[in-house]
Formats: C-alpha cells, structure tokens, sequence
C-alpha cells in the first residue's frame, strides 16, 4: 500500500516562499493599477490588490494573507493616492478608501484560509478512510496471529515514515517482541518496561502519550475489550517525536483495525478448536458403534468352535477358529496402526520392493480368510521395483484385498499392476461390488467412514484410512474410482517415477 504523505500544512507565521510570492504579485498588481490610473477611478485600483491577499491566504495561510493585506494597503496609499510617492494622506476620504482595502483583505483573507483548512480535513478525512479501507482489505486475508503483527507493522512504517515493533505478552506474560519493521532484533530494557506498562495498563505511553516514559518510542495499546493483546511501538531514527498529533487519529484507527483482524482470528481458531472436539467425538461414537459388531462377530464365531472342539468336531472347528482369531487380530492392528497415524509417528522406510512378491505375500497373510481363493493376480515380471516400505505396504495390501472381499460381493477380486503412461505404476484391486456412489472418491478413505447406499457400510471403516495414512508416509497416491469396465470399484497405490528401480540398477 502506498505511504501517505505528510500533510504539507504551511508554518504558522508563513513561509518565506510565500511571502516572496506575495510580494511578487503585489508589484503586478501595482503595475497594472498603473496602466488603469489614467482612468481616474482609484476606487478600481484598490480591487486589484485583493488578488495577492486571496492566493497568500489560500496557498499559505491566514497569517501570511493578512501580510499580504496590510502591504497592499500600503502600496495602494503609495502610488495611487494623492500626495503619490508618500504615505500622508490629505483627503479624509481616501483614507477610509485605505481602511476599507486593509479590512476587506483581512476579512478575505480569513475567510480563505478558513475554506483551505476545510478543504485540508476534507482531505485528510478523505485519505485517511482511503487508508482504512485498504488495510481492511489486507487484513481480511490474515488468517494468523504473527502474519497479523507483521502486517500491522509493515502498514504503520510505509504510512508514517518510523521504525514499528510489534510485542505481546509471552507465556509469562512479559512483553515479548513479535514483529517488528525494519527488522528489529532486540529492544533494551527500558523499552521493554514501556512496553510492559502498556501492555498492564492498556494505555499508551511514550512521547506525546499522556503517560510520557523515558523511552522514545510511543507505544500504543491493541486492545481487545478491556484487555491489550499487543502493544505497537514507534520511533524516528532522529529521536524526535514519532507523530504530530494530527496524525494519532489515524494512528488509533489503523491499530483497531488490526484489533478486529485479532478477534476474528481468535474466534476462527476456536471454531476449528471446536470442529476438531466435535471430530473427535463423532469418531468416538463411530469406533464404539462398530466394535459392538466387529468384536461380537468373531468373538462369537470362537465361541462356537470351541464349543464344537468340546463335542468332538476339531477339523473344521480348528480352521473356522483361526480365521475368526486372525480377523481379530487384523481389527486390533488396524486400530493401532490408526492409533499411529493419528499422532504421526509413522515414518516410512525405502526399500527396493517386488510388487509380485509383495502381493503373493499379502494373500499368504490373508490364507485363512473366507474368499481368499477368490483373488487373482496379474503382476508382470518385468515391471521395476519400488521404493517403498516393505511393512507399510503389506499392511495396504491386506487392509485393500479384505476390503474387496468383503465388500466385492459373490464376484472375484483382481490384483493388478501395470505401467501407466507417465512413467508412474499402479498397483489395483479390483472388486465386483456395486461400486462407490457418486462423489465418494475421495471421502472413502476417511476414517469410520461407511458409505451409505453401497455395499461398503459394514466393518470399522479404518481399513482404507490406513492406506492412505500409509501410502502418504511413503509418497505413494492413494486412489479409488468406479470400474470403467463393468460394475466394482477399483482401489489403485500409484508410484511416482522417483519411486521406481529398474532391476538393472537394482543389481
């Protein structure tokens, strides 16, 4: 945002500019009267000499104006009034003629100088909500507290021409620096007390503040209801006051707009605090409402077995039982592995893998499962090695072949690799299941998350929130989409060409 300039208000007394301006059309006037005086009509002369005193005061000030006035008057009386080239007057008359110039040119040039300074605030007002307009623009797009602070005194440098820190109070609540322009490493102690005490106090303190300090930064309060969150401090390199007063208006109004932009950040990051409490408790219900159901299940199916084991029946029995046990044993893995993703201590391994013999060995793990010899393989040997997790990926490959099991209907399940044309392989299984409704893509992979008006509402819904959490862990894309070719679902883990190995090189 462009840096407002200073207002160019003229001194008090005027300028010596001015008045040499003054006095420069005071002498055309003059010569122009001259040129008239043939006329006679001296009443006529005097008009012009309300020129000069109408620019001096409108272009610098009532004070020089009134100047103006007075050596009008006199240049009047000068040349033009009998006896010419003194400044006695003989006729009664002409004096008041003089009177009557000196007070119409004061009257003028107060009225003048009057409408320039409306003109000013009409400005000044104008700029500064100009100002405050386009800083609201760039706070709207601040979603965080030092990105805030850093905005706040980048603003304040370029429009006043100071030094600008930024503190807040710290964990102890001692007044700690947050942002600063230019780059400030450290304040001393004694602006670190003035700091402190406006921050206390929620008060400005510093150079033209009611409460002065020692320091010579101004530091004014950001206050947020009846507390300061952060104090803005500023300073000239010269040591001279930072602001003139005309200008801490705008100077309070800008730090208020920053205090909105607090608040609104402060109420988004308790509305995401919130959302996240209220994550946390609808997956708590989702978890308790599925391990009614894929606890009971196999707990019921050991029951039973062994209750067949007591009355003779172990063959069958025996293997019912394990894949009851190893069903278990997955659902307690799965909650783990969750477990672990959710606090992000998974950290992935590279390694050269054989897609063939990482398939082969996830379907040797889910042996003991109804359906397994159901699925059929498709891995062309030829095909690189990746790098990848050789544990991770299993875990994939089991909790992505149970799913189309489970969820494939009566129809087979296929495990496919293949090159895809930028150089990347993908890794699918394929189920013939009705598929996935319209749009769920992407939110399959969420946790507990149980697509109604598919097959895929039974089971925990951990199982694909784990590939992904998996496959992220080891910069491999996780996928899911309709078949093209048919009714089913196609779950892909999509290698990037940097996770690939050629056997060449892997020799």
């Amino acid at each position: 945002m462009a840096r407002q300039s200073v207002s160019s208000d003229p001194a008090p007394l005027g300028s010596a500019e001015g008045y040499l301006a003054a006095l420069g059309l005071v002498a055309l006037m003059t010569l122009l009267g001259a040129l008239l005086s043939a006329r006679g009509n001296l009443a006529d002369i005097g008009l012009l000499y309300l020129v000069p005193v109408m620019f001096a005061a409108t272009r610098h000030g009532l004070v020089t104006g009134i100047a103006t006035g007075l050596v009008s008057s006199l240049a009047y009386n000068f040349f033009f009034i009998p006896p010419v080239l003194t400044f006695a007057i003989r006729d009664p008359s002409h004096a008041i003629t003089v009177l009557v110039l000196l007070g119409v040119a004061v009257v003028a040039s107060q009225m003048a100088a009057r409408v320039r300074q409306q003109a000013r605030a009409a400005q000044d007002e104008a700029g500064r909500e100009a100002a405050l307009a386009g800083f609201a623009r760039v706070l709207m797009g601040v979603t965080r507290r030092d990105e805030l602070w850093s905005v706040l005194a980048g603003e304040l440098a370029r429009r006043f021409d100071v030094r600008v820190v930024v503190c807040e109070a710290g964990p102890d609540g001692a007044a700690q620096l947050a942002a600063s322009a230019p780059q400030v490493e450290q304040l001393d102690l004694l602006e670190l007390v003035s700091a402190q005490w406006s921050l206390d106090n929620a008060l400005a303190a510093g150079p033209g503040a009611a409460t002065p300090t020692a320091s010579e930064w101004l530091f004014h309060p950001v206050v947020e209801g009846t507390r300061a969150v952060a104090t803005v401090g500023l300073a000239r390199p010269d040591a001279t006051a930072p602001l003139r007063a005309e200008r801490l208006p705008l100077l309070a109004s800008l730090i208020d707009q920053a205090s909105l932009a607090h608040a609104r950040i402060a109420l988004e990051d308790e509305m995401v605090a919130l959302g996240r409490v209220q994550e946390r408790d609808a997956l708590r219900g989702a978890l308790l409402s599925s391990l009614g159901h894929d606890l009971r299940t196999p707990l019921t199916t050991l029951l039973g077995s062994l209750r067949a084991l007591e009355a003779g029946q172990a063959g069958a029995s025996l293997a019912v039982a394990r894949g009851a046990a190893e069903r278990l044993d997955r659902f307690i893995s799965n909650l783990l592995d969750m477990v672990r993703i959710e606090s992000g201590t998974v950290e992935g391994t590279r390694e050269a893998v054989d897609l063939g013999e990482a398939v082969a060995a996830a379907l040797d793990d889910l042996r003991g499962g109804a359906g397994a010899a159901r699925v059929a393989v498709a891995v062309p040997d030829d095909l690189p090695l990746v790098l990848a997790d050789a544990r991770l990926l299993h875990h994939c490959l089991i909790n992505l072949i149970d799913n189309a099991l489970r969820h494939g209907s009566e129809g087979g399940v296929t495990v496919e690799a293949l090159a895809g044309g930028d150089g990347a392989v993908e890794l699918a299984v394929l189920d013939r299941g009705p598929g996935l409704p319209p749009g769920s893509e992407t939110r399959v992979f969420g946790q507990f998350e149980r697509l109604e008006g598919s097959d895929r509402v039974g089971g925990t819904g951990l199982g694909l929130a784990i590939v992904r959490g998996f496959a992220e862990a080891m910069g491999v894309q996780a996928l899911a989409a309709n078949r093209a070719d048919g009714p089913g679902a196609r779950f892909v883990l999509r290698f990037p060409p940097a996770l690939l190995r050629r056997v060449e090189a892997a020799e």
